[in-house]
């Protein structure tokens, strides 16, 4: 059995259960129980602070951990990087007061900066050649400006706002994060067996985001201009309708370029154009 290490709260708390579900994989929500048992797979969740699941990956206490791409560089414990899942995405990001006159990294020479991740940041100052002093805290380090503790800020960003209400504008992104899938390099081949199960479930799901599966009629003589414009999975599906001179086509749409294929497809003459959500989409 598998013990995947996963955040006990927050959005990637959230985002991470919505995962597993859409996997088909049933697990209880209750946070009273640190550890819990998937009730149709061989996989257990184990409830931990997002900055503790590096180390239960690397030591063995897990085999697997989901966990901010941030916290895992911060902490510096080697695991392998099994996957990068595309959610709970943010980047880390220095930050000054708004009313500053900011020219460059040179700015930060000799500044005190406020953070809770010192590792990232004296990597990151060291690699610019900046002489800066680190002031590590693990509260709310965008209120250090305001009060006069530090003279910026390096931390997590995701919408701005918070930035935005201490007075603060971001200067330079250090990294971007999303959260990791990360593995014991130690694992025993049974696990291993599973966990490409696993991974089998998220690529499914992973495949079906963002996608539309279109139907629609089609006159036969526009049939060939409107496959053109399709960028189908693969080549789309056309079959004849009892209506002589018309075809129906299926095809599966980003939903980044829908709106623009859409128009196209009516200009061609397509009509009762339907579109349906993409649950699962197996390779």
């Amino acid at each position: 059995m598998l013990r995947i290490a996963v955040q006990s709260k927050g959005r990637l708390y959230e985002d991470t259960m919505a995962l597993l579900a859409e996997a088909g994989i049933k697990v209880s929500s209750s946070k009273r129980t640190l550890l819990v048992q998937s009730s149709n797979f061989p996989v257990e969740i184990l409830y931990l602070r997002d900055d503790d699941i590096p180390q239960s990956v690397a030591t063995g206490v897990a085999d697997l951990g989901i966990v901010g791409e941030n916290e895992f560089e911060e902490r510096g414990y080697k695991a392998d990087v099994v996957r990068r899942l595309g959610f709970s995405k943010c980047r880390l990001s220095l930050a000054v007061p708004k009313a500053e006159e900011y020219n460059g990294l040179e700015w930060f020479q000799n500044k005190k900066i406020a953070t809770s991740y010192p590792e990232i940041l004296q990597r990151f100052l060291d690699k610019n050649g900046i002489n800066a002093e680190i002031h590590v805290i693990t509260g709310s380090v965008e209120i250090s400006p305001g009060i006069g503790l530090a003279d910026a800020i390096f931390d997590i960003v995701s919408s701005g706002s918070t930035l935005v209400s201490n007075n603060l504008r971001e200067v330079e992104v250090v990294m971007k994060s999303e959260a990791l899938l990360i593995g014991d390099p130690k694992m025993t081949d049974e696990k291993r067996e599973v966990l490409q199960e696993l991974l089998f479930r998220i690529e499914a799901v992973k495949a079906a985001e963002d996608k539309k599966y279109v139907l629609m009629n089609v006159p036969a003589d526009k049939l060939d201009e409107v496959i053109k414009v399709l960028p189908g999975a693969k080549s789309p599906t056309v079959m004849p309708l009892a209506t002589p001179g018309w075809n129906s086509v299926h095809t599966v749409i980003d939903e980044k370029s829908f709106w623009q294929i859409i128009t196209q497809l009516k200009e061609l003459g397509a009509e009762g154009i339907l579109v349906i959500p993409i649950e699962k989409m197996i390779p």
